[in-house]
């Protein structure tokens, strides 16, 4: 599973904007400045947030863009759509014709990561990454490292002694 660039800078570029937007109108060369992110690459991921209604934009001088729908109510997983990123870890993209026409082996396995990862984005709201970066506690985004009951069991190979 790979999250690429065009989805990390959508994400990160609104967590921008959702700082700063209650001083006005907020530009992207103000973000690109910011978050070194391209201008130009800005402009496109902006036009596709506009159209999925997620920003809007200002015209004129003060211009720039706002969040279109509160904070609260944008979750990680719409940004991420909104830029047409692909959240699929399965080799087909969901159709099951990964190997001879039908489901790999490992189908199954890739197909619930997806769901989570889904559940997951969708459960993070860009008020809650805000929140994050302002120092507040953010349970859906408390880190694994902190929590060892979240920690992944090792499992402990066992050698097997072939009986003589």
């Amino acid at each position: 599973m790979r999250l690429t660039t065009k989805g990390r800078f959508a994400v990160t570029a609104m967590v921008d904007l959702a700082m700063r937007q209650s001083r006005g109108p907020v530009t992207l060369a103000a973000i690109s400045e910011r978050q070194r992110i391209s201008l130009s690459y800005l402009e496109q991921l902006f036009g596709k947030l506009r159209r999925h209604r997620l920003v809007n934009s200002v015209r004129g001088p003060g211009g720039g863009y706002c969040l279109a729908v509160a904070a609260q109510n944008i979750s990680v997983a719409e940004i991420i759509a909104a830029v047409d990123e692909p959240m699929d870890a399965t080799q087909c993209g969901g159709k099951e014709n990964c190997q001879d026409e039908g489901p790999c082996v490992t189908h199954d396995l890739w197909s619930a990561l997806n769901a989570k990862l889904h559940e997951y984005l969708s459960a993070v709201t860009l008020a809650d990454l805000v929140a994050h970066h302002e120092g507040k506690h953010v349970a859906v985004l408390q880190d694994w490292r902190s929590a060892p009951s979240a920690m992944p069991k090792t499992a402990v190979a066992t050698p097997v002694v072939a009986a003589a």
